[in-house]
C-alpha cells in the first residue's frame, strides 16, 4: 500500500519550516509540550484528507503573519500502477531518493516515483489542494485526484472521536475491511422498505377503522386511494445517512460506548488488519486512556515488534512507557529552534542513544536535562525546586526541566550520559559531587559538547558541601532536620564516630540558635558524620545517612538550602544558581 516518504511544512501554527523523510513503520514524535507534534500531524490530515470543510483562521498562520502562505506538501510512494501512469500523470510524477530523503523533481535512475500533494492557504483562508510539481507549479489548471485515488490515500486517525470508526462510513476502518462483503447501499435500501410495509401491516391492525374512513371520504371528494389507505412510515423519514450502521454488541449496546481506551485498542486492531487497503494511520497521545500494560498492547498492535512493518503510523506521545517499549528506529525526537525552524531528529537503535531511552524516557520528553550523580542530588534539586515555586517562581517541571538519577557513579560515566543528551538537541546540564575528582579530559570532552557541568571544589560529598558553606543559622536548621528524620541517638553516634568524640550531639545542639559560629572544623564533622553509612564503618548497622533518600533530601532542599542560599558562600551558591537558570528558548 501507499506510503509517506517526506512531508515538508511552511508556516502552519508554530512550524515555520519542516521537512522530514519518515519511515515506513512507527514514527513515535516525542519531546516537551508545544514543540509542534500534534501539529505534524494535523498538517498531514488537513493534506490528505477527502474532507472538504477542513477550516482554517489567522491562528493558523505562523505568528498570524497571513501574508506568508500555508503550505504543506506530502510526497506519498509506494503507488499503485495507475498513478505512476506517465501518458497522465508524466508531468506531476517525481522522483524519491530513499538514501539522502530528497525529492527529486522528476523520476529518474536509483529514485522512485512518487506524488507530491499539496495544501495550499492563502489569506482569503480558502485551502486548496493539488498535486504539486516545479515543472507545473506555474499553470492556471492544478492536476486534481480522482476521489477513490484520494479516498485510498487518505489517512485514519485514532482520536477523540474515533468511535466513528466503530460505523460504516465511506472512509472507516470497516468499510475497508468490508469493501467487497457487504453491499451497505443497498441493504440499508432494503431494511427502510421492510420496515415501512412490516409497521404498516401492524397500524392496519389497530386502526383498520380509520383507514377505512379515510378511504371512504376519499372516494367521496374523488380521490383516488387504491382499495384502502394504508399508514406506513413516511419513505423521507426512513432515509439512512452514511453511518447508520454501527457495531453492537451481541446484547445490542453500541460498541461506540466503549471507553476511550478499549475503543482504541479494537480500533488498532481493526486498523492493523487493513493495513492492506490503508495508507497510514494518525494516533495522538497514543497513551491517551490506556493503563501502562495497554499502552503496550496498544503499540505491539500497531506492530512495534513487527520485523516489517504491516502499517505506516504517525503517534505522539508523552509517555515514559512508549518511549521505553519503542526502538531507536520509531522514536523521532520533534525539536523546536529558535526562529520556528524544525529539526526531526530519528533516535535509531544503532546509536548509544537508545539505551538511555530506556534508561530515561522521561528525560526524553523534556527540554532542559540535568542528569544528578545520585538520588540525594535529585531531591536536593527538587526540594529547592518546591521552595522557589512557594516564593512565586515558575517550576523547572513547568518549564521542562527532568531531573536524571545516573545511579551515583563514576564522574566519567555520568558526564558520558549527559553527552548523549547535548548532542541530541537537548539543553543538558550535569550536577556531580567533588568528593571523586573529575578528570580533565572528560570534563573537556562534556563542556565541548555544550554540557554545563555544576561542582564544587575541596573534594567534597553533597552532604559535607552543605554543612560547610551554608550560613551559621542554615547548618541549625539541618541540624535539626537530621535529628527530626533520623534520630538524636543515631546523629549522636555518627558524630561522636568520626570525631573521635572530641565533638558530640550535646555540643552541636548549645551551639544551635546560639550568637556563636560553627567553627571550620565542626562544620568538617557534621558534614562527615551527615553522609556516614555502614559502609563507612561496621558501627551502627543499616546506618544509611541523615539524608540518604530522594525524600529526606527533598526536605532539605524545601527547607534549608532554599530558604538559606542567598546567604550562603558563592562556593555552594554559584553551582546551585546555574542548575536552576532559566534560558531564553
Amino acid at each position: 500500500m501507499a506510503r509517506i516518504k517526506h512531508v515538508e511544512i511552511q508556516n502552519f501554527r508554530g512550524i515555520k519550516q519542516l521537512s522530514w523523510a519518515p519511515s515506513e513503520g512507527i514514527n513515535c514524535l516525542i519531546g516537551p509540550g508545544d514543540s509542534g507534534k500534534t501539529s505534524i500531524l494535523d498538517a498531514i490530515e488537513a493534506c490528505m484528507s477527502v474532507r472538504r470543510n477542513i477550516e482554517f483562521s489567522d491562528a493558523d498562520f505562523y505568528g498570524m503573519d497571513v501574508s506568508n502562505p500555508i503550505i504543506i506538501r506530502v510526497t506519498v510512494g509506494a503507488l499503485p500502477d495507475h498513478l505512476m501512469d506517465l501518458d497522465s500523470l508524466g508531468e506531476i510524477l517525481r522522483g524519491f531518493n530513499a538514501a539522502s530523503g530528497i525529492v527529486e523533481d522528476e523520476p529518474g535512475d536509483g529514485l522512485e516515483v512518487v506524488l507530491t500533494l499539496q495544501l495550499l492557504v492563502g489569506d482569503d483562508l480558502d485551502p486548496k489542494r493539488a498535486l504539486y510539481s516545479k515543472r507545473t507549479e506555474s499553470d492556471p489548471y492544478q492536476r486534481q485526484l480522482q476521489w477513490k485515488d484520494k479516498a485510498m490515500l487518505a489517512p485514519s486517525r485514532i482520536g477523540n472521536h474515533s468511535s466513528t470508526n466503530l460505523s460504516w462510513t465511506k472512509s472507516s476502518v470497516l468499510a475497508r475491511l468490508s469493501e467487497e462483503k457487504l453491499a451497505v447501499g443497498n441493504d440499508l435500501v432494503s431494511a427502510a422498505r421492510e420496515a415501512r410495509l412490516a409497521f404498516g401491516d401492524k397500524a392496519g391492525a389497530k386502526i383498520g377503522d380509520i383507514l377505512d374512513l379515510v378511504t371512504i371520504k376519499a372516494k367521496e371528494m374523488g380521490i383516488d386511494v387504491g382499495n384502502k389507505a394504508k399508514a406506513l412510515l413516511d419513505a423521507k423519514a426512513l432515509s439512512f445517512s452514511d453511518g447508520a450502521i454501527a457495531l453492537h454488541s451481541d446484547g445490542g449496546v453500541p460498541l461506540r460506548n466503549l471507553g476511550t481506551g478499549s475503543s482504541r485498542l479494537l480500533l488498532a486492531a481493526l486498523h492493523r488488519e487493513a493495513s492492506s487497503a490503508s495508507s497510514c494511520l494518525l494516533v495522538d497521545e497514543v497513551e491517551h486512556g490506556l493503563e501502562p500494560h495497554r499502552v503496550i498492547s496498544l503499540l505491539h498492535s500497531l506492530g512495534s515488534k513487527d520485523a516489517e512493518a504491516p502499517l505506516q503510523v504517525f503517534m505522539t506521545t508523552h509517555s515514559a512507557v512508549a518511549v521505553r517499549e519503542l526502538s531507536g528506529d520509531q522514536l523521532v525526537i520533534v525539536r523546536k529552534e529558535k526562529g520556528g525552524q524544525h529539526q526531526m531528529r530519528l533516535v535509531s537503535s544503532e546509536n548509544t542513544i537508545q539505551g538511555v531511552a530506556r534508561l530515561y524516557p522521561e528525560a526524553f520528553l523534556a527540554r532542559t536535562v540535568i542528569i544528578c550523580e545520585g538520588a540525594s542530588e535529585v531531591g536536593l534539586l527538587r526540594g529547592i525546586d518546591r521552595y522557589l515555586v512557594s516564593k512565586g517562581r515558575q517550576s523547572a517541571y513547568a518549564n521542562a526541566t527532568a531531573f536524571v538519577d545516573a545511579g551515583g557513579r563514576n564522574p566519567e560515566h555520568i558526564l558520558e550520559r549527559a553527552q548523549i543528551f547535548a548532542q541530541w538537541g537537548y539543553r543538558t546540564k550535569a550536577f556531580l559531587d567533588a568528593d571523586v575528582i573529575i578528570p580533565k579530559e572528560a570534563l573537556d570532552a562534556a563542556e565541548m559538547d555544550g554540557v554545563v557541568v555544576c561542582t564544587w571544589g575541596d573534594s567534597l560529598a553533597l552532604e559535607e558541601a552543605l554543612f560547610k558553606w551554608l550560613p551559621d543559622h542554615g547548618v541549625d536548621a539541618l541540624i535539626k532536620l537530621a535529628i527530626e528524620l533520623n534520630s538524636e541517638e543515631l546523629v549522636g553516634g555518627a558524630l561522636e564516630e568520626v570525631s573521635k568524640k572530641q565533638f558530640d550531639l550535646e555540643t552541636a545542639l548549645s551551639l544551635v540558635g546560639g550568637d556563636a559560629a560553627y567553627q571550620d572544623e565542626e562544620r568538617a564533622f557534621l558534614g562527615k558524620a551527615a553522609k556516614l553509612s555502614t559502609k563507612d564503618s561496621k558501627a551502627g548497622p543499616g546506618r544509611k545517612g541523615w539524608f540518604k533518600s530522594i525524600s529526606k533530601m527533598e526536605m532539605v532542599g524545601e527547607q534549608v538550602v532554599g530558604p538559606w542560599m542567598k546567604n550562603a558562600s558563592p562556593e555552594l551558591k554559584r553551582p546551585i544558581s546555574e542548575l536552576f537558570r532559566r534560558s531564553d528558548v
